[in-house]
């Protein structure tokens, strides 16, 4: 009896992960808000990354985290490195596109708990008094996040604190 339990153990592990394999090798993250603000205001609170503990979901999460900038005071060229608890990780982002009141492109490394490297993209566009926010976030899929995708998607699990970001993002925008 227990050897069939085993084997089916075995067999069940092993389905999942030639499942895990079949995955796709990028992932993508998209959410999208209407932040009653002219796109400059908005663009203020992204491009800068000292005003990200304005609305980043990530900056409370870690009240003690250790946090350092170099590089440009804003723009092309910010810096911006955290280390901080199990919650936030480690990692680096650097501004390397940005086009006032339009558009902000990140180039994102993660240290821990897991190496990463994705792109994140901020796209502004007005709308009337308003500005429409999209904030993207694609990179390559290892092994361990198709693995992890098998069980919970990265869409539900990063969408959740970019919609927390964006209703952030404009609070302090609307304020």
């Amino acid at each position: 009896m227990l050897k069939k339990i085993l084997v089916t153990v075995v067999v069940l592990i092993a389905l999942v992960l030639a499942y895990a394999t079949t995955r796709p090798d990028t992932f993508a993250v998209q959410r999208s808000a209407t932040i009653k603000a002219p796109p400059d205001k908005v663009y203020a609170l992204i491009n800068d990354f000292h005003r990200w503990g304005e609305w980043s979901p990530w900056e409370k999460l870690d009240p003690s985290m250790k946090r350092t900038f170099s590089g440009t005071p804003a723009g092309v060229g910010t810096v911006y490195e955290w280390n901080g608890n199990d919650k936030v990780g480690a990692g680096r982002m650097e501004i390397t596109g940005s086009a006032p009141s339009s558009k902000v492109d990140i180039k994102l490394d993660f240290i821990k708990p897991f190496e990463g490297h994705n792109v994140t993209e901020f796209a502004l566009a007005p709308q009337g008094d308003s500005t429409q926010v999209n904030w993207n976030m694609h990179g390559p899929a290892p092994f361990i996040t198709k693995l992890m995708g098998v069980f919970v998607s990265m869409d539900s699990m990063i969408g959740k604190d970019f919609e927390t970001g964006l209703a952030n993002m404009k609070a302090a925008a609307e304020k």
